[in-house]
């Protein structure tokens, strides 16, 4: 879905093909409506339609309250949409599962158990046997840089170090999709940028497909292929913005680059124009 924009600097059309990729994450014609307390109807996303190629990294963008985050829910399968479809690989999602692997600012590791032990707890409930199981979260906690911390508890951790335990805990349910919802947004802004280039440098390894909620426009550019930008509530798609910047990105050359201040600025812009915005009620 295109959106209408004033500033024809901005390039917003697709890219040019790399080859052939396959969707893998169709939202087709989703609204959201949700019930207040009392009683009353509140539409928070209406009429959404994107769809997401197998391995980009897409980024959604938008005002306090435009629903990205019941978008990503919907996506997980954590909520039913009121109206229209979501699907993974051509399947209506019905619930959560593990193709869909969540990372959400809240940590949310157990407490009781060691890095080791929250890492490995994905892989043991899928039935992989024990030495397999360690050997497998080994590795993903290295990759994440906490070789080392193996048997730390999370309460003996910083929020960074838990963050990347949060990571590796996903990962080893080996998602197709990362679900990622302003994963780095309590962290303080030299933790924030040593995970977004951690978060790159899986991400290039591996090419899973992202979808990425935040409110950061920096960050969305320097991590996106695409940046979704939402209207406010009741949200709907604005534009979409292809970031045509080369990979691998590396910040202290982005930031000299004019290409990527355009692509900050302009997208600014856009979110924060709502009396140009045609969409809004």
């Amino acid at each position: 879905m295109k959106g209408v924009s004033s500033r024809p600097d901005l390039r917003t059309e697709p890219a040019p093909a790399r080859g052939p990729a396959s969707a893998m994450i169709e939202i087709d014609h989703v609204s959201q409506i949700f019930r207040t307390s009392g009683r009353q109807a509140h539409l928070a996303l209406s009429d959404i339609s994107l769809t997401i190629e197998d391995g980009a990294f897409v980024s959604i963008l938008g005002p306090s309250g435009c629903g990205k985050s019941t978008l990503l829910y919907i996506v997980g399968g954590f909520v039913s949409p009121t109206e229209g479809v979501a699907r993974v690989k051509g399947r209506a999602i019905t619930g959560p599962g593990p193709d869909r692997g969540p990372v959400f600012q809240e940590f949310a590791l157990f407490p009781w158990k060691t890095v080791l032990g929250n890492v490995m707890y994905g892989p043991r409930q899928q039935g992989v046997k024990a030495a397999e199981a360690d050997a497998q979260s080994r590795r993903l906690i290295e990759m994440v840089g906490l070789k080392g911390f193996e048997n730390f508890y999370p309460k003996e951790l910083s929020g960074g170090m838990k963050q990347r335990v949060a990571l590796a805990r996903t990962l080893a349910y080996h998602p197709a999709v990362l679900l990622m919802d302003e994963p780095f947004g309590a962290l303080d802004a030299h933790t924030r940028t040593r995970l977004q280039n951690d978060l790159l440098n899986i991400w290039e390894r591996d090419r899973k497909t992202v979808l990425f909620v935040t409110h950061s426009v920096d960050e969305a550019v320097f991590l996106s292929d695409k940046v979704v930008v939402m209207t406010r509530a009741p949200g709907r798609i604005k534009q979409i913005v292809d970031i045509e910047l080369p990979r691998p990105r590396r910040r202290a050359e982005l930031l000299l680059d004019p290409r990527y201040q355009k692509y900050v600025v302009e997208i600014e812009r856009m979110i924060d124009d709502t009396s140009e915005d045609g969409l809004r009620p």
